[in-house]
């Protein structure tokens, strides 16, 4: 081993046993405190915003000098409004209600025995990631709320985005009196230091969060030594039923797509009803045409209104691009199936004003979120209220959809007697 790879292995060992002391500490600060670290968080990025700017600045000068596509330049990019709204999620999560030490649920046993479900936190939790810099923000403030350490590794890409906005959470972390070591970024781009994490950092690390492409949750789940939170591309579609009210949709289905295209809510392919399809699809498809989004269709699409034709590869494709695959399906069993055959357990939605309809969508479809005439875009933890997200969970266990601080805890059983032996 060369001096390069014995020097990492050790600067992540420490990582991972600062990681276990920050833990301890989180475990034991009050709710207050950890409040006040996140919401100290908030106020050092907001006045280290030139100085995030800057670094985020270099590093897409950086990125596009190596042929990155102008998709994942938008999702690492930072401007003013986005360093604002970053800082105001964190705030947000200050202000939601704190999980550690709350009852789920408590009875008492015949024998006199008072048994309590109580939140408590999994420990030290590894997130790795890639683009997207709010996501060191948003899991750093998520992690101080759960009570949990964590440690940090983003994209290379974003290596200097990351770590100055790292710099303000250990700055709201030392004004609560919390120790830095309650989030830690990795302070290098070599993979290496990936491969140490998933080994699990000599039994530091509880939880490793994967957020990125299919290859990066892929290699996370095939090496990883610790339990694995996985959170998968988002191949979202939505589905116009033959009942759906046509403005509603048009509205609907033109923000699902083209709101934000970079990001993983954005909706992938539009399935629509073969019942209503003559009716549907034109005004639609001349929507997101006018949106600025290129259509890819099915034969049967194609033969209502003109686009490019669809290959395999369409379906299971997340462009994060002003594109959408388009089929024409047989009613919600048809929609089903399709979601069945090419999603990932994402977001999808139904667009209806038919409930029975709506219902059978919602029971076939088996997604982690599934909406009923409302846009995928608001596949995000800010907008169910859990100020962010750490991301979407696709896998089922131990937590599924948005997840927020409440997500990131485990539990424990109190139980309390006064005296009782077992017979």
């Amino acid at each position: 081993m060369d001096d390069a790879s014995s020097s990492l292995q050790a600067t992540m060992a420490r990582i991972g046993h600062d990681a276990r002391d920050g833990a301890r500490a989180l475990r034991l600060a009050k709710p207050e405190v950890r409040t006040k670290a996140i919401a100290g968080m908030a106020a050092a990025i907001r006045r280290r915003a030139a100085a995030i700017l800057a670094a985020n600045l270099a590093d897409q000068t950086a990125a596009r000098a190596t042929g990155l596509n102008e998709a994942m330049i938008d999702r690492m990019a930072l401007d003013a409004g986005r360093i604002a709204a970053l800082a105001d999620a964190v705030a947000a999560i200050a202000a939601i209600s704190d999980p550690v030490g709350a009852e789920t649920a408590r009875w008492d046993r015949p024998n006199g025995l008072d048994i309590a479900r109580v939140r408590t936190p999994i420990g030290v939790i590894a997130m790795i990631y890639e683009s997207r810099p709010n996501v060191t923000a948003d899991a750093a403030a998520l992690c101080i709320r759960s009570g949990n350490a964590a440690i940090l590794r983003g994209g290379s890409e974003c290596l200097g985005s990351n770590l100055a906005i790292h710099a303000a959470v250990v700055e709201g972390l030392e004004a609560a009196g919390l120790p830095a070591s309650c989030v830690q970024a990795v302070p290098t781009a070599d993979r290496m230091a990936v491969g140490l994490i998933l080994g699990g950092l000599d039994g530091a690390v509880d939880l490793i969060i994967p957020r990125g492409g299919k290859g990066l949750v892929a290699r996370v789940k095939a090496e990883a030594r610790a339990p694995v939170l996985g959170h998968l591309e988002g191949l979202n579609h939505v589905f116009v039923h033959a009942a759906a009210d046509l403005q509603k949709a048009v509205a609907v289905v033109v923000n699902a797509k083209m709101r934000r295209v970079s990001v993983c809510g954005s909706a992938e392919t539009l399935l629509i009803d073969k019942a209503a399809a003559g009716r549907l699809l034109p005004p639609i498809a001349a929507a997101l045409a006018e949106a600025g989004c290129e259509l890819r269709g099915d034969e049967a699409a194609r033969a209502i209104t003109p686009m490019a034709a669809a290959t395999i590869e369409d379906w299971s494709t997340e462009y994060l691009a002003p594109i959408i695959a388009v089929a024409v399906v047989d009613g919600v069993e048809g929609a089903a199936a399709h979601i069945a055959s090419h999603g990932s357990g994402h977001t999808d939605a139904i667009l209806t004003e038919d409930a029975a309809a709506a219902n059978a969508f919602v029971a076939a479809v088996d997604s982690a979120i599934v909406l009923i005439n409302a846009s995928t875009q608001f596949a995000d933890g800010g907008e169910f209220g859990f100020g962010a997200e750490i991301g979407i969970a696709t896998d089922k266990l131990h937590a599924r959809g948005p997840v927020g601080a409440e997500q990131l805890t485990t539990f424990k059983y109190v139980v309390r007697g006064t005296g009782q032996t077992r017979p």
